[in-house]
């Protein structure tokens, strides 16, 4: 069957925990299988929908409700890839080297489970399911002093999936499972069975170990199935409970590319309903794709065709406008951006304002009150307070104070084809348009860099600095060219 591989456990996760009924109850994600089905050389689990992997929202889910070393996702195909992925969270990883069916792996993770008094499993591709519902699984199991206990749901279509037949108790069915019958093995009325087996489990660890080793591999896959272990119990006189899904969608699972996009749909839809009940403003939200982590303020307004990716935080009485693309990054107050801006792991402050068509590169950290304004770039650059870049330019590896112009067409010439070099405009200086900075240099206080001007020196306080060739003008010289090539000499 198989011997256990434990990886990555913390000291926390192989102690014995608490006697109590959060620190006796452990999570096991199953995330080993490849996913065949969805056509793709990565882990089936690593795809994403709504900004992050599949298995992250599984364990996202599963954290706020248990501690992270309470958690264990066992990990086979890509295994490393996987748990590169999630290793920041402090979860545990148990490697199943042979994929041999969910019961195999459950085989693995005897060890992890040491001391632990129950364990709920979950699927890592089944990113849908709530934390209200995994602690819901968890209270009922305990309560009801259960060996099993099967999350069911009752979907419109419930094809492909087994069913979950009840026993009935005088007319009545019951919480307790009597059988579990698969699509194949369905028979006459049978098939009318709406109620179907998730794949999500709680399980008393004692009952659950005493008996797994006698499942048996007489089915079409020959694997080790957990959903078996059901019959097992109750032959042995131990409680097997159903418990429905209040939301049939939780359990949705991903086996095609079809069924990832309507997820990922599902889960962008929910978090624009929670934003707009928040307080947030979000025209044509069938349009947006904001990611599950984005936070938005109250009385923010988003408009069509806008993107919030990853950790995005927008603060209070923002506008953004359509187009604009946003990246893990920090927006205060009364923000305005204008369309078409593309913001990526930076800092804008309250009331700046951006665009249209500005790019904030990663390092960007724009001030209170400052403006960014058409085709200017930024990157690892910060711009104080009331400072204004309105036009076309690039402003790279750069500290600029407070109250700063700095005008169209500017560039900080920050690279040297080897080293980056920094550009430092203290406050209150005036850069005319056209200007080039060759760094690394520094403009003083309150000083004037003419239009069109080169600076490779700094430039002292309140100093002007002029770096342009003299201007030469020839009078009549036009007149006498386009004289010359009417009759050109012979």
């Amino acid at each position: 069957m198989g011997c256990l591989v434990l990886t990555q456990m913390s000291k926390a996760a192989s102690a014995k925990p608490a006697k109590n009924k959060r620190s006796t109850f452990a999570i096991v994600i199953l995330a080993a299988g490849k996913g065949t089905r969805l056509k793709s050389r990565h882990p089936k689990v690593l795809h994403e929908i709504a900004g992050k992997p599949l298995l992250a929202h599984v364990v996202a889910a599963a954290m706020q409700v248990v501690p992270a070393q309470n958690i264990f996702v066992i990990i086979g195909h890509e295994a490393e890839k996987v748990r590169s992925a999630l290793e920041a969270t402090g979860i545990g990883f148990v490697l199943q080297s042979e994929q041999s069916g969910t019961g195999h792996a459950m085989m693995q993770a005897r060890e992890a489970l040491r001391g632990f008094q129950h364990v709920l499993v979950l699927s890592g591709d089944v990113p849908l399911i709530a934390p209200a519902t995994i602690s819901r699984v968890r209270d009922f199991h305990i309560a009801n002093h259960a060996a099993m206990t099967i999350l069911t749901a009752e979907p419109l279509d419930p094809t492909g999936y087994g069913r979950v037949f009840r026993r009935v108790v005088k007319g009545k069915e019951s919480d307790d499972v009597e059988r579990i019958v698969e699509q194949k093995a369905l028979r006459g009325k049978e098939t009318e069975r709406r109620e179907i087996n998730s794949g999500i489990y709680a399980f008393a660890t004692g009952p659950l170990y005493a008996h797994i080793g006698k499942l048996g591999t007489d089915n079409p896959h020959h694997e080790y199935y957990l959903t078996d272990l059901a019959e097992l119990l109750r032959k042995s006189k131990e409680r097997v409970l159903a418990l429905p899904a209040e939301d049939s969608h939780e359990v949705s699972g991903v086996n095609t590319r079809m069924e990832l996009a309507q997820l990922d749909a599902q889960l962008r839809a929910k978090k624009a309903r929670e934003l707009m009940l928040a307080g947030t403003t979000i025209f044509r939200p069938d349009s947006c794709d904001i990611d599950a982590d984005v936070e938005i303020g109250t009385d923010t307004v988003i408009e069509p065709f806008v993107q919030l990716i990853g950790k995005t935080k927008i603060g209070t009485d923002c506008r953004i406008r359509s187009y604009s693309v946003i990246t893990n990054c920090e927006i205060g107050d009364n923000v305005l951006i204008q369309p078409g801006c593309i913001l990526e792991d930076s800092v804008v402050r309250n009331r700046a304002q951006l665009g249209p068509y500005s790019h904030l590169r990663p390092g960007s950290d724009i001030g209170e009150s400052a403006h960014i304004g058409n085709f200017v770039e930024t990157k690892k650059t910060r711009l104080g307070k009331g400072s204004k870049a309105n036009h076309l330019s690039y402003l790279g590896d750069s500290e600029i104070g407070e109250g700063v112009n700095v005008g169209a067409g500017t560039i900080t010439c920050n690279y040297d084809g080897v080293h980056k070099h920094k550009t430092v405009i203290e406050d209150g200086a005036f850069i005319g348009s056209d200007a080039t900075l060759v760094a690394p240099v520094r403009i003083g206080r309150g000083s004037y860099v003419g239009a069109a001007s080169c600076i490779t020196d700094d430039v002292p306080e309140d100093a002007l600095a002029v770096g342009r060739g003299r201007q030469v003008t020839k009078e009549g010289w036009a007149g006498q060219r386009r004289a010359q090539i009417k009759s050109p000499s012979k």
